[in-house]
């Protein structure tokens, strides 16, 4: 079924979603329309097949999905400029904007347009996006679509809409978290001897090898774990240093302190 795409809002989001979209080939089944106002920051999408834009009605008027990919502050200045464009069972309207709720959408655009919220992050470039989504009276066909569009650019998950901040959190600002992870274990690997480089490339396929123990096996982290943790062995002598410094505990804080300040606003 061919479904023609806005994104409105081409940051970095929002060009990561229109990026994964045609690694993935989607020009092949509909069009892809990124709006922003300074089009000279997205001409490189343009150069890959994407239509751009810095006309967010002319977008909306050729698309049946329209993603909001702005920021939260913008939200309602971009809903009222479109809203007299969205009609009932034609458009599908996809919030990407943190913090924003579907009734306060809904009030905003005072129509029965069906409304989704999701997080994806900023892998979705890179197609391994994990992208919670959540809905209020959508119809089947409809949150196939949004599946489909979604799956297209890495993994979705089917989620309430109370969780979607703590979607933000551990999906969207992990990546964050991961890679601050990352450059301290480079930075680890060159104190005891790497180049940068040499270093960069052993700790980028170690972390992907990790994740896709998980992945494929499905076991719990702890039971991989201990595959490598022999008896006095230098890994578990790692790892217990680790902890009396507060390794997991400052990341657990870390996270809960984020949550704290996405609920608050």
């Amino acid at each position: 079924m061919k479904n023609n795409i806005a994104i409105i809002g081409g940051g970095n989001l929002g060009s990561a979603i229109a990026g994964g979209l045609i690694k993935n080939n989607y020009l092949q089944t509909g069009l892809i329309t990124v709006t922003k106002r300074n089009l000279s920051t997205i001409k490189f999408l343009q150069d890959k097949g994407i239509t751009i834009t810095n006309n967010n009605r002319e977008a909306v008027e050729n698309s049946e999905v329209i993603i909001l990919a702005v920021k939260p502050y913008i939200v309602d200045t971009v809903l009222n400029e479109i809203k007299d464009l969205l009609v009932p069972n034609k458009h599908i309207l996809i919030s990407a904007a943190s913090g924003i709720s579907i009734n306060h959408i809904k009030e905003v655009i005072n129509t029965e347009v069906t409304i989704f919220r999701v997080m994806p992050n900023t892998a979705a470039s890179v197609n391994e996006s994990v992208t919670c989504y959540s809905y209020k009276k959508a119809n089947n066909t409809e949150k196939e679509i949004v599946a489909n569009i979604f799956n297209s650019i890495g993994e979705t998950l089917d989620i309430e809409e109370g969780l979607q901040e703590a979607a933000t959190i551990l999906g969207a600002c992990g990546i964050a978290y991961v890679l601050r992870f990352m450059r301290a274990m480079i930075q680890g690997g060159i104190q005891i001897g790497f180049d940068a480089k040499s270093a960069s490339r052993i700790v980028y396929q170690t972390v992907k090898g990790a994740a896709q123990i998980l992945l494929q096996e499905g076991n719990h982290p702890e039971q991989e774990i201990d595959k490598v943790t022999t008896p006095k062995g230098c890994t578990i002598v790692g790892l217990n240093e680790m902890e009396h410094n507060g390794f997991s505990s400052s990341l657990i804080k870390g996270i809960t302190a984020s949550f704290k300040e996405i609920a608050k606003n």
